[in-house]
């Protein structure tokens, strides 16, 4: 039994080209915050000096906040030291060091950790909103 020889496949032949239709070329405008975007990238000067001040305004909020948190932890030991009459108040039969140090102290340092991330997010948005402010 012979078997018959097919004839050799051609290939099948390549797909047409893509033709891409414009229907108006538009060149890209730039604005003021395109331009600060660049800057930003491609790390001018301009763009260090924004970066800069988001930085600084950051670690300034930082400082404060610490300050905040070392005046009202810190203050309270001093205020123990300098009046004992507080110290040896009692309330619910337990001394006025040990509730406001041990109890009243989390829920102080909880709210001063809500606002620093509140105004630390306000800063990067103002900071977003001068980098993406449109050209007046």
């Amino acid at each position: 039994m012979a078997t018959p020889t097919e004839p050799p496949r051609e290939p099948p032949p390549p797909p047409p080209r893509r033709t891409r239709i414009v229907l108006a070329e538009v060149g890209p405008r730039r604005t003021r915050a395109d331009r600060t975007r660049a800057e930003l990238t491609q790390q001018t000067r301009v763009g260090e000096a924004l970066v800069r001040g988001l930085v600084r305004a950051q670690l300034t909020l930082a400082v404060r906040m610490a300050l905040v948190v070392v005046i009202g932890l810190g203050g309270l030991p001093l205020l123990f030291a300098i009046a004992p009459s507080v110290g040896a108040t009692k309330l619910f039969g337990i001394h006025l060091p040990w509730l406001l140090l041990g109890l009243g102290s989390f829920p102080f340092l909880v709210a001063v950790g809500w606002a620093y991330v509140h105004l630390a997010e306000r800063n990067e948005q103002d900071f977003t909103d001068l980098v993406q402010r449109p050209e007046r």
